[in-house]
């Protein structure tokens, strides 16, 4: 089940805005209207154990048939690194159930189905490749 979030408190995605105004009405069911904005509404929805649009929002043939995200981890900031057509590239700042501090980074795809954009998948940079946060 989602955590209740105040809408006035500022979005988990970090972009600035309460959440009433970004991610909020996302989960409420407004269409995302850009890959980005899909993307920010997902990493919301995982920091608030909203697995229900987590799932919803990923191309039935690679999402997970179930996912539970109340194993303890917190998400502590995004960034966005870069978007362009249906990609979007972010670093993740999490903290794991045993507190160790874990960063994901990764290049997302997504595509439309059924005239909304949902996340097909994503590949994460080679460690050579990556730089820190």
């Amino acid at each position: 089940m989602a955590l209740a979030y105040p809408p006035f408190k500022s979005c988990p995605c970090g972009s600035g805005r309460s959440y009433a105004h970004c991610c909020g009405p996302f989960h409420a069911g407004m269409r995302a209207p850009t890959p980005e904005a899909l993307m920010r509404s997902r990493y919301s929805a995982y920091a608030l154990s909203n697995a229900a649009y987590v799932l919803d929002t990923w191309h039935p043939d690679t999402r997970p048939a179930t996912l539970d995200l109340r194993d303890g981890t917190r998400y502590l900031g995004l960034r966005v690194r870069g978007s362009a057509g249906n990609h979007v590239e972010f670093t993740a700042q999490l903290r794991l159930p045993d507190g160790e501090r874990y960063t994901l980074r990764e290049n997302s795809e997504f595509t439309q189905l059924g005239g909304r954009w949902v996340y097909v998948d994503g590949v994460t940079p080679a460690a050579a490749d990556a730089d820190p946060a």
